[in-house]
């Protein structure tokens, strides 16, 4: 049999995972001790005895991290058979390499911390298919932006779905192809300097049309809400924004609200008030076939 469990973070997520699964979804309870450490307690140990557990949790903090490795140890202490450890969203992921001599690559550090506790892993939407490899064994990414396609109005006009630079084209063609209808492009992105750096459509005329941007995950939105700027100068129709992590942090909401955009949306690998579609039928057609 298989169960699946949550960390903090991912209870929507995990409850939608366990519907489509048609499994159960184990209780955990999460507390801290009074000098602030992180403390998980599986309701009943006895489930997971020999079972194929899936543990679903995103890593968007330092504490998530810590709470997923607990998750992964109460489970084998428990006695599970096998652990798939689904990782919705992975912190530190974006660090793939070391920028400067002397600097970690953390996504590497991370990926060994995590794949000591698991068998298997799965990594919704990577930042880069690479980071992948860090884990062993291997875990497999899963692409779930074709399910952003769902959240949009039914009455876009002559859509068109821009992607955040020419390496992310496919972003937007996964949407748009989910969508059934529109064009692709991307945003040119020109540097000038470390911190001035010059956004346009590539070619596509986007006057009166309805775009919608895609990314991967949406941080601080300062690079988007300058590139929905560029598009109200060209007479754009309605801007909608699309993000498979919708990661908002600090005044990202409120500036693309100000840049002019019509609506955000985005999955619950984050779970915002934007997570407007589940990535759960993605992470479905991964896991279901080993129940």
């Amino acid at each position: 049999m298989t169960i699946i469990m949550s960390a903090s973070a991912s209870q929507a997520l995990a409850g939608a995972l366990a519907r489509k699964l048609e499994v159960p979804l184990a209780g955990v309870d999460y507390d801290r001790f009074p000098d602030g450490e992180l403390f998980v307690s599986l309701n009943d140990p006895e489930i997971v005895r020999d079972e194929r557990v899936i543990l679903v949790g995103s890593t968007a903090s330092s504490d998530a991290h810590i709470e997923l490795l607990l998750l992964q140890d109460a489970v084998r202490e428990a006695g599970a058979g096998s652990v798939v450890t689904v990782i919705p969203y992975m912190g530190y992921g974006r660090q793939d390499k070391a920028f400067e001599e002397g600097q970690p690559v953390s996504a590497r550090a991370v990926a060994r911390a995590i794949s000591t506790g698991t068998d298997d892993v799965v990594v919704v939407n990577p930042h880069e298919d690479a980071v992948c490899d860090f884990f062993e064994p291997r875990a497999t990414p899963v692409d779930a932006a074709g399910v952003l396609a769902g959240a949009l109005p039914a009455d876009l006009t002559d859509p068109v779905f821009l992607s955040p630079d020419s390496g992310a084209i496919e972003l937007a063609e996964t949407v748009s192809k989910a969508y059934g209808d529109g064009e692709t492009d991307y945003f040119e992105k020109v540097r000038h300097s470390g911190t001035d750096v010059e956004i346009t459509p590539s070619d596509v005329d986007v006057a009166g049309r309805d775009v919608v941007v895609t990314d991967d995950i949406i941080a601080t939105g300062g690079t988007m809400s300058e590139a929905v700027s560029v598009l109200h100068e060209r007479d754009v129709g309605r801007v909608f924004v699309t993000c498979v992590h919708p990661l908002l942090a600090r005044s990202a909401h409120s500036r693309l609200v100000r840049a002019g955009v019509e609506a955000i949306y985005g999955t619950d690998t984050l779970e915002r008030p934007v997570s407007r579609v589940s990535v759960a039928p993605a992470l479905a057609d991964v896991l279901g076939t080993e129940q």
